[in-house]
């Protein structure tokens, strides 16, 4: 009784396996095999400087610089909103005003935030072109603007956060 079951499944899997004979590679030797070895690898490209990627680093680390001095001058006015707002219950006057002013230092920022991003996707752009072949370099430009703005960016939150911290939170 047990043969009766068991021949059907040996059957099935020994067609199974002779199906798959033809699928392998072929063992003879590929052209690649028979190069001349121990010549030297092609150069790399030197990086080019390109004067368009350039430009548009200059323009965004500008828009960064420019997000930060906006904030710095709406920062006093929203320092003094929040301090004159501490310990204040949510929903009071002067509560208001002082997420009012949050609001507008968050505005203020905006250009640097938007910088960064731009940044960001600069830098994958370039990146992506320099493993497709279309261009080579570039990045450490890219990244180091990219960096600028990133400590810019990050000294806002900070700042931001330590005058949210203040307030009441509904």
């Amino acid at each position: 009784m047990m043969l009766r079951r068991l021949l059907p499944s040996i059957a099935l899997f020994l067609s199974g396996c002779a199906g798959t004979l033809t699928g392998y590679p072929s063992l003879a030797k590929r052209s690649i095999e028979n190069a001349p070895m121990g010549e030297a690898a092609a150069a790399p490209i030197p990086a080019q400087a390109d004067p368009a990627l350039q430009t548009q680093v200059n323009r965004l680390a500008g828009q960064a610089q420019a997000g930060a001095a906006a904030f710095d001058q709406a920062y006093p006015t929203a320092e003094r909103m929040v301090r004159a707002a501490a310990g204040s219950a949510v929903s009071t006057e002067a509560w208001v005003a002082a997420q009012t002013s949050l609001s507008t230092l968050e505005s203020a920022r905006n250009d640097s935030v938007s910088a960064l991003a731009s940044l960001d996707v600069l830098y994958v752009e370039r990146a992506n072109a320099i493993a497709d072949g279309k261009a080579s370099g570039g990045t450490e430009q890219i990244d180091t603007a990219r960096r600028t703005a990133l400590a810019m960016v990050d000294s806002q939150n900070d700042r931001i956060d330590a005058l949210k911290s203040t307030l009441a939170q509904p």
